[in-house]
């Protein structure tokens, strides 16, 4: 029997202000050197085999590494608090009974702190139930609350959506994020889900096994670093082009696009010089149907794409656009009432407009 004093509920902090500098150097299974700094709830974008998941266990302690925040320490050290892709509760356990188990001792001696725990993620009224009887946002929680009986300093969690269904997914991840918030814990979700990264207060971006682009999600998603960082943040339209004039007083390049058939004015880096190649893209949302409210708003150095349509599907509500010009399929958005009142459909002949601020530009990667 276990006669050891409980110890203390973790304090939970009121700020989501908290920051980390995170320095790693993994060799095994992937060899990886990553840095960047890590604050409040930070999003690791990237796609799959990136190292996503072994940058989390490496952090964890769970795969031999060097670095900060928690050099040398082995894994029972460490103040982190990882949920794991699936929340790997015990289906035979009750709600606080999962969370108890995470305390050690006893699970009776510990039921007081897991109740409050619970109650801390909004679900002390659910801790007799069994992960059967728990929606897959409240098994979230239920991991989370156990994660935080670890009274960490960082909360890892990998691939935080991959269990939810399309319905619940955004309700559950806006109540994760304001979770974070007022525990006042740091935390790493890795994912290759852009709706994760939105949310985020910070974004760091990975590809080719290493950090490519960091910052707010407001900075990263408004003027991603290069053509993969586009890719990664869900930039539809991504094409090469040529340079084919450096920038005027305007502040605008022109570019030669569509085998040379069509010259676009863009909003581009300095030091780029006329005959380079480079790549650009555009937002789907930055592509405006011609007669539409946006594209009648839109100012007198707006340019015209004449394009024909091949397919449309619905996203979010909003109809979802491809339209064939040359050798390019162009993605553009447009109301279910735009769609009607302009006749697109597959087949029919569209124009859509791009303001030159609206289009992105890289030296060719």
């Amino acid at each position: 029997m276990d006669s050891s004093p409980p110890s203390p509920a973790p304090t939970l902090a009121s700020s989501a202000d908290a920051t980390l500098q995170v320095r790693l150097q993994v060799l095994q299974p992937l060899r990886m050197q990553l840095e960047f700094e890590l604050r409040g709830f930070t999003a690791l974008l990237g796609a799959s085999g990136e190292g996503k998941s072994t940058a989390l266990k490496a952090l964890a302690g769970l795969l031999p590494c060097h670095g900060e925040p928690f050099g040398t320490l082995p894994p029972q050290q460490r103040p982190v608090g990882y949920l794991p892709q699936g929340y790997a509760l015990f289906p035979h356990m009750n709600a606080w009974q999962n969370v108890a188990y995470a305390l050690g001792g006893s699970m009776r001696r510990q039921k007081a702190q897991a109740l409050e725990l619970l109650r801390a993620v909004g679900l002390g009224e659910h801790a007799e139930r069994r992960p059967s009887q728990l929606s897959g946002g409240q098994q979230q929680r239920v991991a989370l609350a156990r994660a935080l009986a670890r009274r960490p300093r960082l909360l890892l969690l990998d691939e935080p959506t991959s269990a939810l269904d399309a319905g619940t997914r955004e309700d559950v991840l806006s109540e994760l994020v304001a979770r974070m918030h007022q525990l006042g814990i740091p935390a790493l979700a890795a994912t290759h889900d852009v709706q994760v990264a939105a949310m985020a207060d910070r974004v760091v971006l990975l590809a080719g096994h290493r950090v490519v682009q960091q910052g707010s999600a407001r900075e990263v998603f408004a003027r991603p670093a290069n053509l993969r960082a586009a890719a990664l943040l869900g930039v539809r339209n991504r094409f090469g082009a040529t340079l084919h004039a450096a920038a005027g007083h305007d502040g605008l390049v022109l570019l030669d696009w569509d085998d040379g058939e069509l010259r676009l004015q863009a909003a581009a880096p300095a030091g780029l010089r006329a005959g380079q190649p480079v790549d650009w893209a555009v937002g789907a949302e930055a592509l405006r149907l011609a007669g539409s409210r946006k594209a009648a708003a839109a100012d007198a150095a707006t340019q015209r794409l004449a394009a024909r349509v091949e397919h449309v599907s619905t996203q979010s509500g909003r109809a979802l656009i491809g339209a064939r010009r040359g050798k390019a399929l162009l993605w553009f958005e447009a109301t279910w009432d735009e769609v009607e009142q302009h006749g697109v459909r597959p087949g029919s002949a569209v124009e859509l407009h791009m303001r030159p601020q609206d289009v992105l530009v890289w030296p060719r990667s």
